[in-house]
């Protein structure tokens, strides 16, 4: 029996995928695997291996969810290493602004999903993750210091769930579903 591997995600505007893949290029000399640029996102739940029967109420919960929610805005203020609070870091980040429709978004799938998280969630885009092996033989005091101010932002008017095929060349992600964002709130 065939099992998909599915997450809940916002999907970025083209134009914020353009401006994230320029930074991309700013640090050659890390060991990294960038993230394609249409790969950019932001993930919201990851759901892991699931059957077609499973993905049906995975779409049911995520749409009865998004239903609870009007469109809001995600501003992304630094580009750093990530997870903030690991060491050594494993990725590099495009790091968004808390806000309190995102966060009342993020509860309200881990709620429908019954996922907990023991740690704080930060809105972030993966740009790229870091090469364990090559990392550690920089000398520490070579590493590169990534904490570089942006001032990106966009409106989420939309949540998808995407479904991740790993392939040699990296991830390559479909969109299944995708449900927008209309409460209106009066």
């Amino acid at each position: 029996m065939q099992r998909r591997r599915v997450f809940i995600a916002i999907n970025l505007p083209e134009d914020i995928k353009r401006s994230l893949a320029a930074y991309q290029k700013k640090w050659p000399e890390i060991p990294v695997r960038w993230t394609k640029p249409e790969n950019l996102h932001i993930t919201l739940d990851f759901i892991g291996y699931i059957r077609d029967e499973e993905l049906v109420e995975i779409c049911k919960k995520t749409k009865e969810a998004v239903s609870r929610h009007s469109p809001f805005k995600i501003k992304l203020s630094k580009i750093c290493y990530g997870p903030i609070d690991k060491k050594p870091p494993r990725m590099i980040w495009a790091a968004g602004e808390k806000s309190r429709e995102f966060f009342s978004l993020k509860e309200d799938f881990d709620k429908a999903l019954g996922i907990s998280e023991n740690r704080e969630f930060s809105p972030h885009i993966t740009l790229g993750r870091i090469k364990k092996w090559e990392w550690q033989r920089i000398d520490p005091e070579d590493r590169p210091i990534i904490d570089e101010s942006i001032d990106l932002g966009f409106s989420v008017n939309s949540v998808e769930v995407m479904e991740s095929t790993l392939k040699r060349g990296g991830a390559e992600y479909t969109t299944l579903e995708s449900f927008n964002l209309t409460l209106n709130k009066l």
